[in-house]
């Protein structure tokens, strides 16, 4: 095995990160040990480890940078949508980057998750390609140098356990493969078991249009995040502007007994689900998410305006939709 990883080391380093970076499910690091333990024994070029890491790193980087400049959130929200994290996929990814900007690409690698989320995420945010390539370079040389280091310092432990897993023989790949279904299970359950907590009442669109053009409007409310307004400003006319931390403080001002809607534009309706629960505990008992969210208001033809238009977010009032 060892003389394997020396032979192909560099060109596995650079399969290695490029895959992970790309959204394969295989770690990265270990590999990054291993070559810095045989970095540390002369076995291969540290200069050469680094060199593959990096251009791993920057190609699977780019390509989704890329893709969010092209598609902008529609990324974000595919790849959360076969997340087993659906939940906070993309909002912890939208939190970080309001508090980093695009200096979140120097630490996005060390928080999982982010690592594939970040490149996409600033790229719809409009971050310069110039400043990219820099940011995202310094990110992935500070996570390839601190793997590489730590395979440096204990090249000689690094070595007894890979010998004790070629001596353990197949029974070692066959307990790995079992612990990564495990874990994969676990997160799959954990996922199900989540959905299962959210699911209540929906109200359709075209239920949501016909209230709205009968005259009997509830209160719909946009529980998006500030920065997916800014990569998505459709809004559904009307809509009040309310993060789901201070959906409440919102809707203060709403008489207890007035039906709600509440949508966002994330997997499951996820954060939609959220808010009606936290209104629901507040007193509210007419609250309901909107069944695909804005897309799927958007996707059946309703009027949506643009946050930048007079009067988005201001009031809710009872004016009906007309189809576009």
């Amino acid at each position: 095995m060892i003389a394997l990883i020396a032979q192909y080391g560099l060109l596995l380093v650079f399969l290695n990160v490029l895959a992970a970076q790309a959204g394969v499910p295989v770690p990265a690091v270990p590999t990054l040990v291993v070559a810095g333990a045989l970095a540390a024994g002369g076995r291969l070029s540290l200069a050469g480890i680094v060199a593959a890491a990096l251009a791993g790193s920057l190609i699977g980087d780019l390509a989704w940078y890329l893709a969010g400049r092209r598609y902008g959130a529609g990324v974000m929200r595919t790849l959360c949508r076969i997340s087993l994290s659906p939940d906070s996929c993309v909002k912890q990814s939208e939190l970080r980057f309001q508090r980093w900007r695009g200096q979140v690409l120097l630490v996005a690698k060390f928080v999982p998750g982010l690592s594939l989320l970040a490149p996409p995420l600033v790229g719809a945010m409009g971050l310069p390609p110039r400043n990219f390539v820099l940011l995202d370079g310094l990110g992935a040389l500070l996570w390839a140098g601190v793997s590489l280091a730590l395979g440096y310092a204990f090249a000689g432990e690094v070595d007894r356990v890979l010998d004790a897993v070629a001596h353990a023989g197949t029974a070692t790949v066959e307990v790995g493969a079992a612990l990564l279904v495990a874990y994969v299970l676990v997160r799959w359950w954990r996922r199900e078991r989540l959905l299962r907590s959210l699911r209540m009442a929906r109200i359709g669109v075209e239920e949501l249009a016909r209230a709205i053009a009968a005259g009997h409007a509830p209160v719909v409310i946009d529980v998006r995040s500030t920065v997916a307004r800014q990569l998505d400003d459709r809004v559904i006319p009307d809509a009040l502007l309310a993060e789901i931390d201070g959906v409440v403080q919102v809707v203060e001002a709403i008489p207890i007994d007035r039906e709600l809607v509440v949508y966002c534009n994330c997997p499951n309706e996820v954060s939609a689900a959220y808010a009606a629960q936290a209104l629901m505990a507040r007193g509210y008992r007419r609250v309901r998410p909107l069944r695909g969210g804005l897309d799927a208001w958007d996707a059946a033809g309703y009027t949506v305006h643009r946050l930048a238009e007079a009067g988005a977010g201001q009031g809710v009032d009872d004016s009906a939709p007309t189809a576009a």
